[in-house]
């Protein structure tokens, strides 16, 4: 098996390498191609206004100046040309990619891509105890990361689906099983905007999430993780909503 690996962290990010170890487990045939710099929260943009820049690293390490979609397709349609890859996997985020997150997240829009260009496609994702970001561990992804992986791949994926798996943030032996979850959904009353003045007394902005309690929905992505289980939530890439689109043809004809 040919594996393509991807993040939107960077070429540098731990989580990267957590990522390529994990495909070692699997295969000896592991190719990354993966953003020069951190690509967080770009989602699936493409880079068509500017060039990209192709850097080799090492016979098997490519950084690509640009989005993680661009890496994708660099990878597929150049560095792996006449090669082309069993499978693509993007991470291991810093920082769980559930709920709401799945739009903004270049980690999953890396496997979107691999998707959309035929390829089976895998994100995944370390949780982060926001009351312990001092000790944020890989090693629940570590462990458990290639089991997730061949399961997957045991049930085999469907063309069109992108599968996101989420890592709690527990040790290994403290993780209590797999969940097959749905996409949660927070409360995005939360999302604010945080003010502050540069060292000139000039304006400048950040976008976070007020601090509240969130109830997750059982069977949800969120709800697993708030339980100590691993969440693979099969994701879509046609949004159509089908009720949606019946409705609407029998109201406009």
């Amino acid at each position: 098996m040919r594996i393509l690996v991807t993040n939107d962290d960077g070429i540098h990010a731990p989580g990267l390498a957590v990522l390529e170890k994990i495909a070692r487990e699997i295969s000896d045939d592991v190719i990354v191609v993966a953003p020069e710099t951190d690509q967080s929260g770009v989602s699936h943009s493409l880079s068509l206004n500017d060039p990209l820049r192709l850097r080799e690293i090492s016979p098997s390490h490519f950084a690509v100046k640009g989005t993680p979609t661009d890496c994708v397709i660099m990878g597929l349609r150049h560095v792996l040309k006449g090669g082309r890859p069993d499978l693509v996997l993007s991470g291991v985020n810093r920082g769980q990619n559930v709920a709401e997150d799945v739009t903004y997240s270049g980690t999953i829009a890396a496997a979107m891509e691999g998707t959309l260009l035929g390829v089976p496609s895998i994100a995944l994702s370390q949780a982060v105890n926001p009351e312990d970001r001092a000790n944020f561990s890989w090693n629940c992804a570590e462990a458990h990361g290639s089991n997730v992986i061949r399961k997957v791949l045991a049930a085999g994926i469907a063309p069109g689906i992108v599968i996101n798996v989420n890592f709690p943030a527990v040790k290994p032996e403290a993780m209590r099983g797999i969940a097959v979850s749905v996409q949660g959904q927070r409360n995005q009353a939360l999302l604010d905007i945080d003010q502050r003045q540069d060292g000139r007394g000039n304006p400048y902005f950040w976008i976070a999430f007020a601090r509240g309690r969130i109830t997750p929905a059982e069977g949800s992505d969120l709800h697993a993780l708030a339980h100590g289980r691993i969440s693979v939530t099969p994701l879509r890439l046609d949004l159509t909503d089908l009720p949606q689109l019946t409705r609407l043809a029998e109201a406009l004809e």
